[in-house]
């Protein structure tokens, strides 16, 4: 199975974009997985393809018309589920991005202006997701960024089916931080249990230190973690002095 991505865009010249290069483009090449762009102008209805009108009840800025963003939509309907990037969606993870990589791909409608109108999440069976807490000038670069977290994560892609074990979020922490030579730079050198080939010493270190950077630089995931820590196979919480 060839995992699919359908771009619904204005701007469909931004894809593959980086999504060409790397090991994303070398898997593209490959046909590990597909991308399709499909311009949503191209559903308009009038002759001045307008996909865009003004907020009812008044306001600044335009917002995208459900007719014609349904239009598009409809055109592309299958089995893959569809996501919307908007600042207002659910923030994405990687146990959302491990879902998704592990079906049949994914179909994203990318915002504009004010966003969509809120008849078309209510008419369609969409996913609403964010990539972060912040405002970009389109839903492109959010999909770029789904896109690259999902293939990457496709069978084959990485060279080695670990690769991404002791990632960043993949066990709930930060990754653990890396060294490489030359063993002494500018007076700061190597962790000396890094080069004692004491494997189970070396697997300690990076534990304590993901849990360390974790729980300093990421309370809320740490709080997570902890809470995870805590929960019994019964799923009832034992008592963090037990």
């Amino acid at each position: 199975m060839t995992f699919a991505a359908t771009v619904l865009t204005l701007y469909p010249e931004m894809f593959p974009g980086p999504l060409g290069a790397s090991i994303a483009g070398r898997a593209l090449r490959e046909e590990r997985w597909s991308l399709e762009a499909v311009q949503i102008r191209d559903f308009a209805t009038d002759r001045h393809r307008s996909v865009d009108d003004t907020p009812a009840g008044g306001g600044a800025g335009m917002v995208l018309r459900a007719d014609v963003v349904a239009a598009a939509l409809d055109s592309v309907a299958d089995d893959r589920p569809v996501l919307a990037m908007t600042p207002r969606g659910a923030p994405l993870t990687q146990d959302r991005v491990r879902a998704l990589a592990s079906g049949p791909g994914a179909t994203i409608l990318c915002g504009r202006f004010e966003g969509f109108d809120e008849r078309l999440f209510q008419a369609r069976a969409i996913e609403e997701v964010s990539i972060g807490d912040y405002v970009l000038s389109g839903g492109e670069m959010g999909a770029l960024v789904l896109l690259d977290a999902c293939v990457r994560l496709i069978p084959g892609v990485m060279g080695a089916a670990s690769s991404g074990d002791e990632e960043s979020f993949e066990s709930g922490l930060l990754e653990y931080p890396h060294y490489t030579r030359p063993y002494e730079w500018e007076g700061r050198t190597i962790p000396e249990v890094l080069r004692s080939g004491d494997h189970a010493r070396i697997a300690a270190w990076r534990k304590s230190q993901a849990e360390t950077d974790t729980r300093l630089r990421r309370p809320d995931l740490w709080e997570r973690h902890e809470g995870a820590r805590v929960q019994s196979p019964s799923g009832a919480r034992r008592r963090q002095d037990d």
